[in-house]
């Protein structure tokens, strides 16, 4: 960087430089960003996808994800995950692996942040109740991944959306995996971005081992309960088996690819599998499904009665908190004293 002629650029376009020649030849350069659907004026202090972080950071969907269930139905606690800080420890995970590969951290930021803005309230027991509902009304479904892009889309600022990038839109849409062996779930074909892999990649490392730390702090499972082949190679807490992962990734990802170990991918797969057997059908979790499947489908049919077409009445139950699913539910159900 010529920093003779730095007083002539823009803090912009003295990042983008930065970018240029810091950044690894497979990384995404904010210059080269192709574009919004709406073009815009460049901003002549932050990057285009750093504008993209700030507007997902600022906007409603955002706050309301600090009210939406992760694993543990509406936790008595304040130690739990929500969806909100969920999506923090994302960003965070993604940030590191970026900054490792030289890759860039801005991009993977955004969509880190975006990433589960279109969650249902009750985390996935709501999901499968939307997309129930989605199926039988002839919508093919309903997915949080694409309903996160929905969001940024068309839904935010009363319908303007936020007219994001295309890499930040792109990398939101591949970030869900499903229930799927971990072999094929961190595969990403065709990936838009090298930013978007390490996202997908990041998601999991973070809802795994939260889970499996809220969990254990919830009394569903012990220390003992945790398979050996697990505690031996990934660690005995929260914040070492993260560390583990997050090395395991820098190591082994290259040529643009974002991987583990082939041995360490057979871990995470045993905690996976832990986690489908031992919490997430826990008879205290799966004792509130049939719970969430009322209020959902009550809503709906409410929402439908007054008027609403199909997407419009998924849109605004998928926005609920579970605070406000519950609150709208007990006033319209419950008699009034």
């Amino acid at each position: 960087m010529d920093l003779a002629n730095i007083k002539d650029k823009t803090f912009r376009e003295v990042w983008e430089e930065r970018e240029l020649i810091w950044f690894s030849p497979r990384a995404s350069l904010s210059a080269k960003s192709k574009g919004r659907a709406l073009p815009e004026k460049p901003c002549s202090v932050r990057t285009a996808f750093q504008r993209d972080r700030d507007r997902i950071l600022h906007s409603k969907s955002f706050r309301r994800l600090k009210h939406k269930t992760q694993v543990l139905p509406l936790p008595e606690s304040d130690h739990p995950r929500t969806r909100l800080t969920h999506t923090l420890e994302v960003s965070q995970i993604a940030r590191t692996i970026a900054r490792a590969l030289r890759l860039n951290e801005d991009l993977v930021e955004a969509i880190a942040l975006a990433h589960d803005l279109g969650h249902t309230p009750f985390g996935h027991m709501g999901e499968r109740v939307l997309r129930e509902i989605g199926k039988k009304e002839g919508l093919g479904g309903f997915h949080h991944a694409e309903q996160s892009l929905r969001v940024v889309d068309l839904l935010e600022r009363d319908g303007g959306g936020l007219n994001l990038t295309w890499e930040v839109r792109m990398g939101i849409i591949q970030h869900s995996k499903g229930q799927v062996d971990v072999h094929d779930g961190f595969n990403l074909k065709n990936p838009s971005t090298v930013e978007a892999w390490v996202v997908r990649v990041s998601d999991s490392i973070a809802y795994l081992n939260h889970d499996l730390d809220d969990a254990l702090g919830a009394g569903l499972v012990s220390p003992g309960d945790v398979p050996s082949s697990v505690t031996e190679n990934l660690g005995t807490s929260h914040g070492v088996r993260i560390d583990t992962l997050v090395k395991d990734v820098i190591l082994n990802s290259h040529g643009g690819r974002i991987a583990f170990s082939e041995g360490m991918l057979q871990h995470i797969e045993n905690l996976r599998s832990f986690l489908n057997l031992s919490v997430y059908s826990h008879k205290s979790i799966k004792s509130e499904e049939h719970k969430v499947i009322n209020i959902i489908k009550f809503l709906y049919e409410h929402e439908r009665e007054g008027g609403m077409e199909t997407v419009q009445a998924m849109d605004h139950i998928s926005g609920m908190t579970d605070r406000y699913a519950l609150k709208m539910f007990r006033s319209l159900a419950e008699p009034n004293a």
